[in-house]
């Protein structure tokens, strides 16, 4: 396995992996082919694949504001799970954190995502019971 950083090439094969990834919430815009290539724009070392051969299957994004890295979409195909692909790509952005001094991340799991939650505890992430997150849409 091999992992490196994601290309907007690659975005079709991402984009697949997504939807067949149970638990992953997708929208219109931030996830559309424009808004992965201005996201990769704007964060170009912190979003990863990870291929065997020439499969992707892996993918985890990263942004940073300056303060803070938030992880998303971060995904491996389910036949290849249990092998230590999403921690080696979890450990890649957080590589890449520290390198720019960053000293906290964050990322949101939807509550009936329980493989997406089972994951991040297992892996010492802190559930924050005493937050709620608000969004508005722009569009």
């Amino acid at each position: 396995m091999t992992i490196r950083l994601l290309s907007t090439s690659d975005y079709d094969s991402i984009f697949e992996l997504w939807g067949h990834t149970k638990g992953m919430a997708l929208r219109n815009f931030d996830d559309s082919r424009e808004g992965i290539a201005k996201f990769i724009q704007k964060n170009p070392d912190s979003n990863f694949i990870a291929e065997i051969g020439n499969e992707i299957v892996g993918v985890i994004l990263c942004g940073i504001d300056g303060r803070r890295g938030y992880l998303y979409h971060a995904s491996v195909k389910e036949e290849y799970r249990g092998q230590g692909i999403g921690t080696e790509l979890v450990n890649k952005v957080l590589d890449v954190l520290k390198s720019k001094g960053i000293k906290k991340a964050g990322l949101l799991v939807k509550k009936d995502n329980i493989i997406g939650n089972e994951f991040w505890l297992a892996k010492g992430w802190n559930k924050r019971d005493e937050l709620l997150y608000y969004s508005l849409n722009l569009d």
